[in-house]
Formats: structure tokens, C-alpha cells, sequence
């Protein structure tokens, strides 16, 4: 478990290229038959990658040992999104089916999880968000098409994109914990653009759907002081409640974004002026 410690926004303004990286980008996220994992300081959330190949993976004892559990999700809920080829999950016995860009929420108090592809030569890729939960709400599988679409943004501001929202209260019952895909749409580039930030929650963001030869230019740090984190496809940058959080592609690309905290209000940010950045 790599474990990653809260940053003061007066910190973050005295780090380099380097040590910005250091402490927000996660950059391998999917092994080959291995479960990934970072622990963030931020509202306590575990995120990562599984992708197994020719055999099923478990989230191990290890794991749950670290955040002093008799199980990991003892105390937590979780939610996977698959972006990869046919898995399936088996929670407790019980076997879910994911395609791509299907998602499962898992309750808390689910004692045995494992993973597995369909197809070696098209593995799965499952994506995880897992944060504390004060009950334990029914686990549900999520498929596209149950997911709340909206459309934002113009093509004359290159910023329409749309946003899938897989984990949220008008789609599926949950303690804190919020999950979703964000599309942008062809020939445009900025995600969440005009920003925000939003005090009362963190977020972490996945990008994937990208090209080899493309990146994404990530924007985080206070309004007033805006750094940029290059990053590439399936890696993952996590944003305190303090920061702004946006990129712009230099291809078309995709977000997977998760987020836990004070509430689930998908509404609830501080809008920035772009005339405010700097």
C-alpha cells in the first residue's frame, strides 16, 4: 500500500516539477495480475487498479491489516468501475458480471472480494474507490445505461464533454462515496473548465481512453496559484478539497472520478472566474 500524507496548500506552492508528482500522481495504476493501492491522508481514501490476467486476484489481508481491520471493507464501502475487456467480481459467493464501463457498489461489511477476466487476452481492468462508511447500504451493479447522463460545456469554448454518474444518490444508496465518467467530446479539451474547488470533499481523477502519443495537462493548486501536472493514459492525480481540479488533452480522452468527504451534493462547488486564476 503505498500511502500518500496530507499536503498544506502553503506546502504544495514550494514544490517543484518533481515533488508535485511526488506527492498528487499516481502513475502506474494497472499491473498484470495485480492489485494496486494508495492510501490517501484526504478523508482516508483507497483507491487503485486490478487486472488480472489468467488468474483471479483478492484484495489481501495485508490490506486490511494496515488500516487495523479484520477485513478491508470491515469499516469501508467501495466502488469499481471496469474499463477494460469482460471481468466478473465474486463478493461473498455472489458473482456480478462487469462489462466495460460497468460499475459495482460493494458494501461494507463484504468479507471476501475476487477478481477475474472473462478473457486473459482482454483483461479486465477494474478501477476502485474505497472510503470509511458509518452503515452498510445494499451492494448494486451499475450499468451504463443506469447511469445519470448530463451534458455540459460548448464547442465554441472546446469544453463539452458528458458527464456519466455511475455512484451517486439519485442512482444507488451510499455513506459518502461518489464515482463517475466524464467524456469529452470529440475535438474538444478541457475538463471542468470554468473550475472549481469544493471545501467540504476531495477528489480523485483517472484518466484513461487516451492515446500513446497524447497527454493530458492536469490543473490543481489554489485559484491563485495554478500548477500543472503532465500525466498520461490510466494514471491517476488526486486533488484535495483545497485545489482546483481541470486538464486540458491534447486528443480526445476520458475521466473517472471519484469523490468523498462532507456530502454527495454533486452541485456543491466554488466556482472560480477564469479571470481569477493565475
Amino acid at each position: 500500500m503505498d500511502v500518500r500524507h496530507s499536503i498544506h496548500p502553503e506546502h504544495a506552492k514550494q514544490l517543484d516539477t518533481a515533488g508535485l508528482r511526488k506527492e498528487f500522481l499516481v502513475e502506474k495504476i494497472f499491473v498484470p495480475n495485480d492489485v494496486t493501492m494508495t492510501y490517501s491522508h484526504i478523508d482516508r481514501i483507497v483507491f487503485g487498479g486490478i487486472m488480472p490476467l489468467d488468474q483471479s486476484l483478492e484484495i489481501s489481508g495485508d490490506a486490511a491489516k494496515q488500516i487495523a481491520a479484520n477485513y478491508f471493507l470491515e469499516r469501508r464501502e467501495m466502488g469499481v468501475v471496469n474499463i477494460g475487456g469482460p471481468g466478473r467480481i465474486t463478493l461473498d459467493g455472489t458473482v456480478y458480471e462487469l462489462d466495460r464501463e460497468e460499475a459495482l457498489y460493494v458494501s461494507r461489511g463484504t468479507q471476501q472480494l475476487s477478481f477475474e477476466s472473462v478473457d486473459p487476452a482482454h483483461p479486465a481492468k477494474f478501477y476502485y474507490n474505497s472510503c470509511p462508511a458509518h452503515a452498510a447500504h445494499p451492494t448494486r451493479k451499475i450499468r451504463a445505461e443506469d447511469a445519470e447522463s448530463v451534458t455540459f460545456g460548448e464547442d465554441e469554448r472546446s469544453n463539452c464533454r458528458t458527464v456519466c454518474k455511475y455512484i451517486v444518490p439519485s442512482v444507488v444508496e451510499t455513506c459518502q462515496l461518489t464515482m463517475g465518467i466524464t467524456k469529452i467530446h470529440h475535438s474538444n479539451t478541457w475538463n471542468t473548465m470554468p473550475c472549481h474547488t469544493h471545501d467540504r470533499r476531495m477528489e480523485v481523477y483517472l484518466y484513461f481512453n487516451m492515446d500513446d502519443d497524447s497527454v493530458v495537462f492536469h490543473f490543481m493548486g489554489e485559484p491563485t496559484e495554478t500548477r500543472h501536472i503532465v500525466m498520461t493514459n490510466e494514471q491517476a492525480v488526486i486533488s484535495p478539497s483545497w485545489s482546483i481540479h481541470g486538464g486540458a488533452g491534447t486528443y480526445t480522452y476520458s475521466l473517472l472520478w471519484g469523490m468523498v468527504g462532507e456530502n454527495q451534493e454533486f452541485t456543491d462547488m466554488d466556482h472560480i472566474a477564469l479571470t481569477d486564476l493565475r
